[in-house]
């Protein structure tokens, strides 16, 4: 979304609602039309109401003791929680636990969740100790890594993206090649999400869902405020190390600040954050920010939300109840509203703005439009010149014709590199201006004079007449190929057209000097 606000978002929701009520309808009478019947209830799990009933009766009180606790820490919390459900199953003999043991765990499961559902409704507190509007304690801090050109650490309570930024040029950029559509995106963002982050030891075997949907949720909301024309291919890469609730958020945030740490003039810094949601069967609802793991498990909805202080630029929601009214809708927004601003506000901490430059490892880059005819010199006979060029002065040119000019991109490891290949690229468009001063380079030594370059490419004879306000009958011994003269450009052989050039007009004139006519 192009920053969108609240309001706005709400009733293009609305609009899409309506529209899609037709949508229904018309899949309904199709569905009577075509005599198909409804779908048979099925469940293939063997169920006990009254063992449920005990499971409940018998452990709520201690479920909801431990939630009391209101305990930072999700593994303490976890050993707790488990530790109530073994102290039960001891009550039970092995015969009873063979039989019913995996039906004691799946009701125990509804305790957890009846339990924690009721402390958010009925007293307004989570399971860590916060209010539901409360935001977890940030710590955010850029430059992490020494060797990306941009990285940055977000952490919030007990999630933490480590995400980096690489720069390269536009033949970096990621080809797209799908059904329907062709092209390149120059702005990439890959999100890793490694078992370690959750106390798992399992082996990474390539994306998997998680990490696809996360880390499109996160490109979205961050491709709007990131340059088109900055000429770079930008990949940024977040890295999961720890994962309690909303490492997708955690992302947009780090991203962001590794962008600014990078030199990239983003428009405007983005965060992002995740809601909840906990109702009951009597209306009664609570809305989460920042959700824990747990409070997306045990939860009715997962709702992201990602913007800039302006407004909104990527949603996303799962939802786990049947509809959700657009009151509580509302209010969701709001609510993520004052705590997206609060979080960008904790990050913005560790970086204020975009840094003025790139860091002195990063690729620089520079771009220069040219007449379309100059664009087969710059090239040159079987790509001569720009081999040369790029090999001499350790750069990468890339050369792009749109209409009658031609976009010529300079990137390279330095920028004394990147100016050095764009003097040359310069040279060869430039059209010598009579009267101007150039730094030659002697090309060859001749018994009337010499030929040299006042710019790549361009020749022009300084003749040995005027060398020097004093008579010299050789240029041997006085200058040698690979010298560099300061010459001016005094006009043009009208015989030859060639480029005459004059060292002598440069030196102060000697007094009492005559000049000779030529014979």
């Amino acid at each position: 979304m192009s920053e969108v606000s609240e309001a706005e978002m709400l009733e293009a929701i609305k609009f899409g609602h309506e529209a899609i009520k037709g949508h229904i309808k018309g899949i309904n009478e199709f569905a009577v039309k075509a005599g198909l019947k409804p779908k048979r209830e099925y469940n293939h799990e063997t169920n006990d109401a009254d063992l449920k009933a005990k499971v409940h009766k018998d452990t709520y009180d201690k479920v909801y003791a431990v939630a009391r606790k209101l305990q930072a820490n999700k593994n303490n919390r976890k050993e707790d929680f488990k530790a109530v459900l073994e102290e039960y199953k001891k009550t039970f003999s092995e015969e009873e636990l063979k039989e019913k043991g995996a039906l004691i765990s799946k009701y125990y499961h509804d305790v957890e969740y009846d339990a924690v559902r009721r402390l958010a409704l009925d007293e307004k507190v989570r399971l860590d100790g916060r209010k539901t509007t409360d935001i977890r304690a940030i710590w955010a801090e850029v430059n992490y890594l020494p060797m990306p050109h941009g990285s940055a650490v977000f952490t919030r309570g007990e999630t933490q993206s480590l995400t980096t930024v690489t720069l390269g040029t536009p033949k970096d950029a990621m080809m797209i090649d799908g059904a329907f559509n062709k092209g390149e995106e120059k702005f990439i963002l890959h999100y890793n999400f490694p078992g370690f982050s959750t106390g798992e030891a399992k082996p990474n075997r390539g994306v998997g869902r998680r990490e696809v949907g996360h880390g499109n949720l996160a490109q979205r909301a961050l491709k709007r405020v990131v340059p088109t024309d900055s000429g770079y291919t930008i990949r940024v890469v977040s890295d999961i190390l720890e994962s309690n609730g909303s490492s997708s958020m955690a992302t947009v945030c780090a991203a962001t600040l590794a962008l600014m740490d990078a030199g990239i003039k983003i428009a405007k810094p983005v965060a992002g954050i995740a809601m909840g949601l906990i109702t009951d069967d009597k209306g009664n609802y609570a809305i989460l920010s920042d959700i824990l793991g747990d409070e997306d498990h045990l939860g009715d909805m997962d709702f992201k939300v990602c913007g800039t202080r302006d407004g909104i630029t990527a949603v996303q929601m799962d939802l786990k109840v049947h509809g959700l009214p657009y009151e509580v809708m509302e209010k969701a927004m709001e609510q993520a509203k004052a705590g997206r601003l609060h979080i960008m506000n904790e990050m913005l901490k560790a970086l204020g703005d975009v840094r003025e430059d790139y860091k002195p490892h990063a690729p620089r880059f520079e771009k220069l439009v040219i007449p379309g005819e100059f664009i087969g010199a710059v090239i040159g006979p079987g790509g001569k010149v720009i081999q040369e060029m790029q090999r001499s002065t350790n750069t990468t040119i890339v050369i792009t014709e749109e209409g009658k000019t031609g976009i010529v991109e300079v990137f390279g490891t330095s920028k004394d590199d990147v100016m050095a290949a764009m003097a040359k690229i310069k040279g060869i468009v430039s059209v010598p201006e009579p009267g101007a001063i150039y730094d030659a380079k002697v090309k060859s030594i001749m018994p009337y004079g010499a030929f040299v370059e006042i710019l790549p490419g361009k020749d022009g004879l300084l003749h040995i007449s005027e060398y020097d306000w004093k008579r010299i009958d050789t240029l041997e011994g006085v200058i040698k190929e690979g010298d560099i003269i300061k010459v001016k450009y005094v006009g043009d052989d009208p015989k030859t057209k060639k480029i005459k050039l004059s060292r002598k007009a440069l030196l102060p004139k000697p007094e009492g000097h005559v000049e000779k006519s030529e014979a």
